[in-house]
C-alpha cells in the first residue's frame, strides 16, 4: 500500500482555487495506477516514489499546473506547451487532464523502467542495498487466464516473446487483459496482445525509448 503525506495535503490547500481539484485528481489517478506509491516533498513540490525511487512529481503555478515523470521525457509526448513542466503541458482545468488510459499507461511504463533498472543493476552488498532504499514488497503473482493461454499457444512467436519477458512486462499484459470488464473488450485485448507479442513488443512499447 502507498502512503499519503500530510505535507501534500497542505500543499494542495495552499494552491490557488483552480489548481486544487487538478492536483487532487492527479494525485488520485497516480495512486490508482501505482498503488504502492510513496509520497514526499522534494524541492518544494509533491513527489511520488515507486520502490524507493522517484517516479513522478506535480506542481501548481500561478495560472496552470504541471505533472511530470521523473527523467521520463521519452515516455510521453511533451504535451501542449514545451515550456511547461512535465509531459502533459500546461493544465489549467480538469478538462485538460490526460485521458485516464493514457495517464495510467505512462505511469505503468515509468514503474516498469524502475523495476527493470532494479533487475539489471550491478550486484550490491546486503549493507549497501539496505541503505540505498527500502526493500520492495512483492506484488502477488497473477495467473494467466485460459483464453490468453490458448491464444498464445496458437501463436508460437508471441508465446516465445512473452516467455522471454521479465515478470514485470508479463504482468503488464496480464493486468491489461484481466482488467477488461466486457467479454468483447477482453477478446480485443487478447488479439492485440498476441499481435504485439508476435512483433516482439512490450505492452507499453509506444512509451519505450527507441
Amino acid at each position: 500500500m502507498g502512503t499519503n503525506d500530510p505535507r501534500i495535503d497542505a500543499y494542495i490547500e495552499r494552491a490557488a482555487p483552480f489548481a486544487r481539484p487538478i492536483l487532487s485528481a492527479l494525485r488520485r489517478a497516480l495512486h490508482q495506477a501505482c498503488p504502492d506509491a510513496q509520497e514526499t516533498i522534494k524541492w518544494g513540490m509533491p513527489f511520488f516514489e515507486h520502490a524507493g525511487r522517484p517516479l513522478a512529481h506535480m506542481a501548481a503555478f500561478k495560472q496552470h499546473c504541471g505533472f511530470g515523470i521523473w527523467r521520463g521525457r521519452e515516455l510521453a509526448d511533451q504535451g501542449k506547451n514545451g515550456e511547461a513542466m512535465g509531459q502533459f503541458g500546461r493544465i489549467t482545468s480538469l478538462a485538460e487532464l490526460p485521458p485516464p488510459r493514457e495517464f495510467k499507461a505512462v505511469i505503468r511504463a515509468a514503474m516498469q523502467r524502475i523495476d527493470d533498472a532494479d533487475d539489471t543493476a550491478a550486484p550490491k552488498t546486503a549493507t549497501s542495498a539496505r541503505s540505498a532504499r527500502p526493500a520492495k514488497t512483492a506484488r502477488p503473482a497473477l495467473a494467466m487466464p485460459d483464453d490468453l493461454r490458448a491464444a498464445l499457444a496458437a501463436a508460437s512467436a508471441a508465446r516465445k516473446t512473452y516467455d522471454a519477458f521479465a515478470p514485470g512486462k508479463q504482468r503488464d499484459y496480464l493486468e491489461w487483459v484481466l482488467e477488461a470488464k466486457r467479454a468483447e473488450t477482453r477478446a480485443q485485448r487478447i488479439a492485440q496482445a498476441v499481435e504485439w507479442l508476435a512483433e516482439g513488443k512490450a505492452r507499453h512499447w509506444k512509451y519505450e525509448k527507441p
